[in-house]
């Protein structure tokens, strides 16, 4: 008699709303302006169906957590994103309490909807702040204040069992002391999670075009390094832990279990216009894309019961590489038998060097980065691979 296979890890979800009432000019995630209800309501119900097609394909599992993202899904209509989170539960029933996160702004005409939104089932909002002070927020090109922010987040505050808070810095001409400071009114706020994102100039936005006309001059490096060590310093203090390149907790509670499903490896479904999947069928690892334009992806759904075309098989160094892109970004590493397949050891000279300069830990069964190595993550990769 053999022993009962053991039960598939629970599977994360994220569901991608890109609807936007302005972009902002830094982004380059697959956004569009606010649009009809009509539409809208036809995208709702191919993210409904695209779940019943993904399910389909995952087969039993259980539902560790749901992620709705964009855009943003806080200028979705409450109902439809109760139905979502009824739909997932239901096609990946759990005893247990999934986490179920939404990504809002906080301007006053979406503040009130948090209420609705935690009637629907949302029990951990991540706030995008982004800053607290009007010129930054002006200079972001956000469509709330500095007011609107505070307010925003006393409410979900009050709401929401678990609140995350995302910041902006390394903006031109900030100063370390200025950013402590922001940080410091920043967690007096009683978020629990906080997200401190260096302002990265994409290329194809509207930053980028500043930047090449020279209306814009980023930080330079020295600089850049002096906030992220500021950042670090400030909320260590304020008792969180950096568990991750550009997330800080108070504690393992806090910490966002769907984001540590993407940096660990874990099996995701990705619904909503060009979302991404990464799913294991069959034994195989592979990789979903959904259609990118909210037209092309409700009839993708339609046609072919999901809002992809055809998943990519990943080859078993692709999956090792990206297992050691996303594992270097957390404070836990990423296990020496996932990157076999690109012949990475202990023993590695290229491992055995970085070590030595004091950029990685490399312990008896996993490789992770240094505090040092998470600011030149970059060049540690390109020395290994």
């Amino acid at each position: 008699m053999t022993d009962a296979a053991a039960p598939a890890a629970p599977i994360a979800v994220y569901v991608h709303w890109p609807y936007c009432a302005r972009i902002c000019p830094y982004c380059d995630f697959n956004v569009v302006r606010d649009r009809a209800q009509a539409e809208q309501a036809d995208l709702a119900q191919a993210i409904l169906a695209d779940l019943r097609g993904q399910a389909a394909l995952t087969g039993p599992r259980a539902l560790g957590s749901l992620f709705f993202g964009g855009g943003t899904p806080s200028l979705m209509r409450p109902e439809w994103v109760a139905a979502i989170i009824a739909e997932a539960r239901a096609l990946w029933p759990t005893d247990a309490a999934p986490e179920i996160s939404l990504e809002a702004n906080p301007t006053d005409a979406e503040a009130d909807r948090f209420a609705a939104l935690a009637q629907a089932g949302v029990a951990r909002l991540s706030l995008g702040l982004q800053s607290t002070d009007d010129a930054a927020l002006t200079f972001l090109g956000r469509n709330h204040d500095a007011a609107e922010a505070l307010r925003a987040a006393r409410m979900a505050g009050r709401l929401f069992p678990r609140l995350s808070i995302d910041l902006i810095y390394a903006r031109p001409a900030q100063t370390p002391p200025a950013w402590a400071a922001e940080l410091r009114g920043a967690v007096d706020l009683g978020a629990e999670h906080v997200s401190p994102y260096q302002l990265t100039i994409e290329p194809g936005t509207a930053f980028d075009r500043a930047v090449a006309r020279g209306a814009i001059v980023p930080p330079g490096p020295d600089l850049a390094a002096s906030l992220y060590e500021t950042t670090q310093a400030v909320l260590a203090a304020a008792g969180f832990d950096a568990y991750e390149v550009s997330n800080h907790a108070r504690g393992p509670a806090a910490r966002s279990r769907h984001n540590l499903a993407y940096w660990t490896g874990q099996d995701y479904v990705g619904v909503g216009p060009g979302a991404h999947g990464r799913l294991t069928i069959g034994g195989a690892r592979v990789a979903t894309e959904a259609a990118r334009r909210v037209g092309d992806y409700i009839a993708q759904v339609r046609v072919n019961g999901v809002g992809f075309a055809a998943p990519e098989a990943l080859a078993p160094r692709d999956v090792a590489l990206e297992r050691l892109l996303m594992g270097l970004r957390i404070d836990q590493g990423v296990p020496w038998a996932a990157l076999a397949p690109l012949g990475l050891s202990a023993g590695s000279a290229s491992v055995q060097d970085l070590a030595a300069q004091g950029f990685l830990t490399a312990g008896p069964t996993r490789l992770a980065a240094t505090r040092v190595g998470r600011t030149v993550l970059d060049g540690i990769i390109r020395a290994l691979v």
